[in-house]
């Protein structure tokens, strides 16, 4: 590995997350800890405090600082480092599914010359991605033929990149739809899987030398809400990412080229899925950029009573999900409290206004919230 890469994916591997105490201001990193030998387990309770398992406990920096503790190991600085970097600039990713099926577009761009007409119309509103979809991936969805899944998706990326847009996203998790499009012009390819549902899609991505967007989901599309179970849920899927994320650098991947997403709505109940979004944060101490895709999900219509968490597989809902505007603009700035750098949304011109007054709110807020940016 990349002596480079070391302080963030090395052994001494951690997931830091900031908590307040007692309801009140001052930040408290939590670092989970993997593999620790005896040396550096001594080297850390110098300035950390141990408590459950593998976590200890550690004031901010500044709070470090002032009262002369060592300086941190390489790798926790780098962490800290990432967590109290400014957020990233906010670009949205407009979603764009040749599926019959998918759980709120289904059937809506099925002939390839419409979809590539409804992608640019998402450009000229404000998406910086166009991701292209040709197998759903909703709750109890069925997977589709590798055959099938290019023959809708390869005419749309085509005819995106012939009228000259350039930043082309491939959604897929299997590999040979990856290289198929990656030769047909796309650019970056979001990967629900991670890699590990088709374990050649590390290696053509590397071979690309584009960019690559993993995301944690526990489970299969066809039962993943069956019954969702963490223990801490932020701390696992950053956990997971993590061990991704060092998958992929192992791979030849570069870490420029990587993002990262928490996946929601992908095996996450509805608490699961609030706490991931309150503690977005969290996962920048990875140092990676976030992309997030709430938009129109099911938590919507479950926080809203629309839907019934329990009957995870049933599609019809009380509302309309291309109705969940407002639940999905609150989302999202959430997402950009919480630093998200890539927000994949349906809803490309009403999501472009509610992050622009989002984030210009954020920038005057001198982090005194849970909102400040």
């Amino acid at each position: 590995m990349n002596a480079s890469l070391e302080p963030r994916f090395g052994r001494l591997a951690l997931q830091l997350g900031a908590r307040a105490l007692g309801g009140g201001s001052v930040p408290r990193f939590w670092l989970q800890l993997e593999a620790l030998d005896g040396a550096g387990r001594d080297e850390l309770a110098r300035w950390a405090a141990p408590g459950e398992g593998d976590s200890w406990s550690v004031t901010d920096r500044a709070a470090l600082e002032r009262a002369g503790a060592p300086t941190p190991a390489p790798q926790v600085r780098a962490a800290l480092e990432a967590f109290e970097a400014p957020p990233r600039p906010w670009r949205l990713m407009g979603i764009l599914n040749a599926t019959p099926d998918s759980f709120s577009d289904g059937g809506l761009h099925l002939d390839p010359e419409a979809a590539v007409e409804a992608g640019l119309r998402m450009g000229r509103a404000g998406a910086h991605w166009l991701d292209v979809g040709g197998e759903s991936t909703r709750p109890g969805a069925e997977p589709v033929s590798v055959e099938e899944e290019l023959r809708r998706v390869l005419p749309v990326v085509r005819g995106l990149r012939e009228a000259g847009w350039e930043r082309v996203s491939i959604d897929t998790r299997r590999a040979p739809v990856a290289a198929a499009a990656l030769e047909a012009g796309a650019t970056l390819v979001n990967d629900v899987g991670a890699g590990l549902d088709d374990p050649e899609m590390l290696g053509v991505v590397a071979q690309a030398d584009c960019a690559y967007a993993l995301m944690h989901r526990q489970g299969d599309p066809r039962d993943m809400q069956r019954a969702p179970r963490y223990g801490d849920a932020v701390a696992e899927v950053a956990d997971f990412l993590r061990r991704r994320a060092a998958a992929c650098l192992e791979a030849g991947i570069a870490a420029e080229r990587l993002l990262v997403d928490p996946g929601i709505g992908f095996g996450k109940g509805l608490e699961h899925n609030l706490e991931l979004l309150g503690r977005l944060a969290e996962l920048r101490s990875l140092g990676l950029p976030l992309l997030v895709g709430p938009s129109r999900k099911s938590f919507i219509g479950h926080v809203t009573g629309t839907q019934d968490e329990g009957d995870w597989a049933r599609r019809e809902t009380a509302d309309d999900p291309s109705d969940r505007l407002g639940g999905t603009a609150a989302a999202l700035t959430y997402c950009l409290a919480g630093g998200a750098g890539v927000l994949r949304v349906h809803d490309v011109p009403a999501m472009a206004e509610a992050c622009a007054v989002a984030g210009a709110i954020g920038a005057h807020t001198a982090h005194s919230g849970p909102l400040s940016c």
